[in-house]
């Protein structure tokens, strides 16, 4: 059994440690001391987790053009579409709570959005990870795209590490009985 894990976030420095790259977080947390290695459109590693392959990525296509690298990894992997999870942060969610859905909108996500269109559906499983909304309007930008505050930081791993227990859940209990002990 393969899956592929897509943890969306944006390549670079400058993103490192930003709200909006905790998809990068939670795929570091799967992929522990596995190193990941640059190829086609992501930073990919693989991982042996109770008899399942798991293929973890981290698109270097920034997150508007996520569907690219989640479609070719998809493909060149063989791996069957319900076997796919996204890893994503969102907005309209307190920091730190996930919610775990096989399908629905893009809920204004820019890289969700990227993988509908390329994908063709939207019926694919993704992980939203708050973030939270704690910022003045018209900030939006400068909030997803900023650093963790000093106690979001203290809290970080913690939450991190339940959001990589909830893929492995999925890929050995099946998505529904992950959304009952994780939602």
């Amino acid at each position: 059994m393969k899956y592929l894990i897509a943890g969306l976030g944006n390549a670079g420095d400058d993103y490192t440690g930003s709200r909006h790259n905790i998809g990068f977080d939670v795929a570091d947390m799967l992929a522990g001391e596995i190193p990941f290695t640059l190829d086609r459109h992501a930073f990919v590693a693989s991982v042996k987790f109770k008899g399942r392959m798991l293929c973890i990525i981290k698109p270097t296509t920034y997150m508007n053009l996520s569907g690219k690298a989640v479609k070719y990894w998809l493909d060149k992997e063989k791996i069957p579409l319900e076997n796919l999870m996204v890893i994503a942060d969102d907005l309209a969610l307190p920091f730190g709570k996930i919610r775990i859905k096989k399908n629905g909108s893009d809920g204004g996500h820019n890289g969700l959005k990227s993988i509908f269109e390329t994908l063709g559906t939207a019926e694919f499983i993704r992980m939203r990870f708050g973030i939270g909304s704690n910022f003045p309007k018209g900030y939006q930008s400068d909030y997803v795209l900023g650093k963790w505050n000093t106690e979001e930081k203290k809290l970080l791993p913690e939450k991190i590490q339940v959001a990589a227990e909830a893929v492995k859940s999925f890929v050995t209990a099946g998505i529904e009985r992950t959304m009952n002990t994780y939602n």
